[in-house]
């Protein structure tokens, strides 16, 4: 069974509407399965350039310091072992690779899962566009947000080719934009409410393009000139 969402415009008027998938947005929200997938995310965010020296790395200590018996002091091989000021790490971090394998279909389930969960609270929303005109405006943005949500943590999904919209939302402090094909678990629950443009929604409904023939949408500030 599907349900409707009213459309709103940059006033905040009613502009029509729009069926939520019951597949997508009223489904049974899996916690744990949530928390595995945005867990793992942030873990593949993760640098892992994080590194020390070993008495392997550090500089000197080729030098026996002192002779093995006799002097009445245990015995040292050389001043770069970890006990020593100035010598290795013992068991120190390395660099390594945090990620996580996380299926495809679990990363859909627990996103699935978020935007339900949005929905129901009804903390989700679509805009016909967010700036009138031909120039992007952050202050006709910021009112636009202003009429649809009091959230202090809004993630804005727009489609690559709405320029206008990047531009216009990009500098907004509590605004996080979005493609519709990185929409993810960890920013849909990260932020308060989710607003997506009418065209951004239609995008993320109809699902990822397949086949060779498809052609990605770019923004003109993503292409380059052949040289």
């Amino acid at each position: 069974m599907m349900t409707t969402l009213d459309i709103r415009n940059a006033s905040g008027e009613a502009a029509g509407s729009v069926e939520l998938p019951a597949e997508i947005f009223d489904v049974q929200a899996n916690i744990p399965l949530m928390h595995q997938v945005v867990v793992a995310q942030l873990a593949a965010a993760r640098q892992g350039t994080h590194a020390t020296k070993t008495r392997g790395d550090v500089r000197g200590g080729g030098k026996k310091p002192y002779r093995q018996k006799g002097t009445g002091r245990a015995r040292q091989g050389s001043t770069r072992s970890p006990q020593f000021a100035g010598g290795g790490v013992s068991h120190g971090p390395q660099p390594r690779d945090y990620a996580q394998r996380t299926p495809k279909k679990m990363k859909a389930a627990a996103l699935r899962g978020a935007l339900s969960d949005r929905a129901r609270a009804g903390r989700l929303h679509v805009v016909s566009s967010l700036v009138g005109g031909d120039k992007p405006s952050t202050k006709d943005a910021r009112i636009a947000l202003a009429a649809i949500t009091e959230s202090r943590r809004t993630l804005v999904v727009l489609g690559r080719f709405e320029e206008q919209d990047w531009l216009s939302v990009r500098n907004l402090a509590n605004v996080h934009p979005i493609a519709p094909d990185q929409l993810n678990t960890y920013d849909v629950l990260v932020n308060d409410d989710v607003v997506f443009t009418k065209d951004a929604y239609e995008l993320f409904i109809a699902g990822p393009s397949k086949g060779r023939s498809v052609k990605a949408t770019a923004r003109s500030s993503e292409l380059t000139e052949e040289v």
